[in-house]
Order: C-alpha cells, then sequence, then structure tokens
C-alpha cells in the first residue's frame, strides 16, 4: 500500500521523520535484495563439487564443461549490465529487480530439478541475464533518497551488500545441500527458495523515489548538501537507447568504465580460484583449510566500502577520484608484493596479503562501480551509467575467471598489478572532478 504524506512547506518539519524511515527502509531492502541475489549467483560454484563427483552427470559435465558453463554465465552477466541500468532509467528499478529475482529463481529451480543437462547452458545465461539486473538498478533506487554530499558514505556502507553475500550464500547453500538434503541440486533449490523470500520481501518495502510516497525529491530535501542548481531547461524524458548514449557519451563514465574493466579481474579471479591459488602457496594445505583461508579476503571487503566512503565525504569534500586512485595505488603494491612475501608458504602471511588484497580492491570496486557511477551518471542516468561501467568490469572478470586457468602465479599477479596501476592512470586526470548536478 502506498503511503502519502505532505508536500514540503518552508518550515515545516512534520516530513522529516517519514523523510528518514523511509531512507532506512530504501537502504535496508535494496541491501537485502543484492545480498540476495548471490544465494543463486553462488548456487553453481557449490554444486560443482557435487558435479564433479557424481558418477551420473561428471562425463558430461566435466571440468572444462563447468568452466565454460562459467564463462557463459558471465558473458550473459555483461550483456546484460549494458542494457538493464537504461531499463531503470527508463521504467524504474522496482520493474527491472523484481523481473530479475524472478527469473533468477526460476532458473535456479530448473538447474536443480531438470533431468535434461542440455539445458544448463541456457539456464546459465537465463541466470547470467537476472543477476544482472540487480547493481545498477538497486544503485540508482538508493541515489533517489540520497543526495551527493552523503552518497559516498551511505553508498560506501550499502557496497557491503556484495561482499556480505558472497560471505554467506556458498556455505548456507552448501550446507543444505551437502549437510542436510545430501545432493548438488539442492543447492540450486536452497538459492531459489532464499531468493523467492527476498522478491516478496522487495515487492512489499521498495518504492522508486521518493514522490512515490508523497515525499519531496532528495534535491529540495537535502539541499545543504547538494550542489547549486544548475540553470539549464529539465531534460524531457528519452528513450532506452537514447538514456545509454547519454550516459556513456560523458568522457568521464567512459574513463570509469575503463577503469573497472582493468580493475574487476584481480577481485574474481580471488573469488574464482582462492582455494586454488592458496593450496598453490601453501602447498601442505587440506582442501578445508584452502576453502577457509579466502574468507579473509571477504571479510576485509565488507569494511573497505565504508573506509572509502567515508574517506572520500570528510576527507576529499565527495570527491570519489582521489579515494579511488589511492586504493587502486594500494592494490598495485600488495599485488606485487603477493608472490615474493607468500613464497615461505607461511599461513599467517597468505591470510594477511589476501586481507590487504580484499582491502585494497573492494575500497577501488566500490568506488568506481557504485558511487562515481551514480554521482556523474546524474540521477537521470544513474541506471544507464551504472550499467555501462558494470558492463564494462563484467568483461573483465571474465578475464579473471579464465587467466587463472593459464598463467602461474608470478605472471597473474604482476599482470593484474599492471593492469591496476593502468586502471590509476587513467583516472589521475580527473583528481579534482566533480559531477555537474544531483
Amino acid at each position: 500500500m502506498t503511503e502519502t504524506a505532505p508536500r514540503l512547506q518552508t518550515g515545516n518539519d512534520a516530513l522529516v521523520p517519514l523523510y528518514r524511515r523511509w531512507r532506512v527502509q530504501i537502504f535496508a531492502i535494496t541491501w537485502v535484495a543484492y545480498a540476495g541475489f548471490y544465494f543463486t549467483r553462488q548456487a553453481f560454484s557449490v554444486a560443482k563439487v557435487g558435479i564433479l563427483e557424481d558418477p551420473a552427470v561428471n562425463l558430461t559435465l566435466t571440468k572444462a564443461m563447468l568452466g565454460n558453463l562459467d564463462a557463459l554465465y558471465l558473458a550473459a552477466y555483461a550483456i546484460g549490465q549494458f542494457t538493464w541500468g537504461t531499463l531503470a532509467d527508463r521504467f524504474g528499478p522496482r520493474v527491472v529487480v523484481l523481473g530479475g529475482l524472478a527469473m533468477s529463481a526460476v532458473a535456479a529451480t530448473l538447474l536443480g530439478v531438470v533431468p535434461a543437462l542440455v539445458l544448463f547452458a541456457p539456464l546459465m545465461v537465463v541466470q547470467g541475464l537476472a543477476q544482472s539486473t540487480g547493481w545498477s538498478a538497486l544503485c540508482k533506487n538508493v541515489s533517489q533518497f540520497f543526495a551527493i554530499g552523503e552518497r559516498g558514505r551511505v553508498l560506501g556502507l550499502w557496497s557491503t551488500n556484495y561482499a556480505f553475500g558472497g560471505l554467506v550464500a556458498a556455505p548456507f547453500v552448501g550446507w543444505i545441500a551437502y549437510g542436510v538434503v545430501g545432493t548438488w541440486r539442492a543447492a540450486f533449490l536452497a538459492g531459489a527458495a532464499v531468493v523467492a523470500v527476498v522478491l516478496v520481501a522487495f515487492a512489499a518495502l521498495q518504492r522508486n523515489r521518493p514522490t512515490d510516497v508523497g515525499l519531496p525529491p532528495i534535491d529540495e530535501f537535502r539541499s545543504d548538501v547538494v550542489p547549486p542548481a544548475s540553470n539549464a531547461a529539465p531534460i524531457p524524458p528519452r528513450s532506452v537507447r537514447e538514456a545509454l548514449v547519454a550516459a556513456v557519451g560523458d568522457r568521464m563514465v567512459l574513463t570509469l568504465g575503463a577503469s573497472y574493466f582493468l580493475l574487476k579481474p584481480a577481485r574474481y579471479a580471488i573469488l574464482l580460484w582462492g582455494p586454488v591459488i592458496v593450496i598453490e602457496r601453501i602447498p601442505e594445505a587440506g582442501m578445508l583449510e584452502a576453502v577457509v583461508i579466502p574468507v579473509a579476503f571477504g571479510v576485509a571487503g565488507l569494511a573497505a566500502p565504508i573506509l572509502i566512503g567515508l574517506v572520500s565525504d570528510k576527507l576529499f569534500q565527495a570527491r570519489r577520484i582521489p579515494p579511488a586512485v589511492l586504493s587502486l595505488l594500494g592494490l598495485v603494491a600488495v599485488l606485487v608484493l603477493f608472490v615474493p612475501l607468500t613464497a615461505s608458504g607461511d599461513v599467517t602471511i597468505v591470510v594477511v596479503m589476501l586481507a590487504l588484497i580484499g582491502l585494497t580492491v573492494y575500497a577501488a570496486d566500490a568506488m568506481i562501480s557504485c558511487v562515481c557511477a551514480v554521482d556523474f551518471g546524474t540521477s537521470e542516468h544513474a541506471g544507464a551509467s551504472a550499467g555501462f561501467v558494470n558492463g564494462c568490469g563484467s568483461v573483465g572478470a571474465i578475464l579473471g575467471g579464465l587467466l587463472p586457468g593459464y598463467l602461474g602465479a608470478g605472471a597473474l599477479f604482476y599482470g593484474f598489478a599492471g593492469a591496476a596501476l593502468l586502471a590509476a592512470l587513467l583516472l589521475v586526470p580527473r583528481w579534482n572532478s566533480m559531477p555537474a548536478a544531483a
């Protein structure tokens, strides 16, 4: 049921509690929604263990075939990123995210029950397209309730959703699949069940913008943290194609996309190959230890967006590029030092280095893919901008999944360091850039 409230009037403080309540509610439900996507996103990685040991399917779904399915999923995810953001600008985040949650739950359910393995490929494509509905649309949703001057710390805290989702989803669906039910197929069904619950909650609690509940736009409510308004006339609604062209026609958005493409392979290499990397650096480590040690990467990733958001708002007065560049330079240093420092096979050193990689990579990731993309895309094109930037990053993520299978640790980490350095150099000329409008 849509809640109504009187329009903002000079000296009327009655709207403040109501606005605050909706800001908290939108922050919470969008955070839960994106974290929820991970329960179907991680289901396949959990199911792989059982698939490779299941004689009924492992002759068809070989390790190489599972890798091909991963690449297919990531390619669909990248394509979706370029599309869904513009649709969120045009039709609103609500319809896009609800559709994505529904598609994700249905695809995961079918992956868990269909006997025909030939259907895995199209279902993984559907899952990739469904997963890509979340980020850009939800970033836009949050931006409608928080002004530029506060988005650094707000979106920094909000961006902990994907680190949290990556931490808890796999253990949960794995426990259901192997500890409770005893089959890999249950990983898909458990993930689908969680996403179905999230879908219902999102439908009940989410709204696209303050005006949907009778509140004034955020620019009026928080005029104290909004840059002076431009005298330009309002831009009329545009088609999906026009919105995408307008968003990516900005050279700053293109620069962010290029930087994110260079950054994201390092993050996905650790996410998808972390246990293998641990075994290579600590040969005597057991399988369980190899799975647990990379958790340090994700735990540090939870803190990183919060810290960089605070630094951006408080230390750099809402300038987003300086903290992004500093995070990238820190990542370069850690990646260069990883191989020589972990050569001894010391567990503590490996844990510390993975945590430092997580801290720096997630900090830069959150600032570029979320805060910068939303701010420089402006409220009008926040979805298209975030979608384009994340689409570029998702193309890079494909490399993060493939390259560890072909390169040794030295070439891999030094290559990622070089890419992160190039990303920083692309952003340095924009050091003092500020978005033109909210």
